[in-house]
């Protein structure tokens, strides 16, 4: 069980590990920027990132600390490499 405090603190260790918070229902939250998150004392609330800018959600989800049956690491995503003309490779 988890409780706000070890969500909190997940949130604010640094560097920031993107995560997947996983319901006791299998839903599946995936986080890539800690501003995406809110953590209160009984639930949080995840936004869903915005294609423009990962720091601004396009939508949020309330999900009850209760409910959390885990958190798992995201793989931290890469930039893509642009060529000289600022296409992909090249």
């Amino acid at each position: 069980m988890f409780t706000s405090a070890d969500i909190l603190s997940r949130v604010k260790k640094s560097p920031f590990t993107p995560m997947r918070i996983i319901t006791s229902a299998g839903d599946r939250y995936d986080v890539y920027h800690p501003d995406l998150i809110m953590v209160g004392r009984r639930e949080i609330t995840v936004g869903s990132a915005s294609q423009d800018n990962p720091a601004i959600y396009e939508q949020q989800s309330r999900v009850s600390i209760l409910r959390v049956s885990a958190i798992e690491d995201l793989p931290v995503p890469t930039p893509t490499p642009t060529g000289s003309n600022g296409q992909p490779g090249a």
